[in-house]
C-alpha cells in the first residue's frame, strides 16, 4: 500500500509540474491571457483528481471495498 501511495504522490507532482508549464507556456510564450477563474478551475480539476485517485488506494485498505 506504502508503495502505491507514494507511486500516486509522485504521479501528482509530475503532473502538477505538467499542468503549470502548460499554463506557463500558454501565457507567457504564446501571448494568450487565460482569466484567472480558467487558471482557477484547472487547478481545482487536478485536485479533484488526485482525491480520487487516493480514496481508491486508501478505501479498500480502510475496508470499504472497491469504488
Amino acid at each position: 500500500m506504502i508503495e502505491s501511495l507514494l507511486y500516486v504522490l509522485i504521479y501528482a507532482a509530475v503532473l502538477a509540474i505538467v499542468i503549470y508549464i502548460i499554463l506557463w507556456a500558454l501565457q507567457s510564450i504564446a501571448g494568450i491571457a487565460l482569466p484567472a477563474r480558467v487558471v482557477q478551475l484547472v487547478w481545482v480539476i487536478f485536485v479533484l483528481v488526485v482525491l480520487v485517485m487516493l480514496l481508491r488506494i486508501l478505501l479498500p485498505v480502510a475496508g470499504f471495498g472497491r469504488l
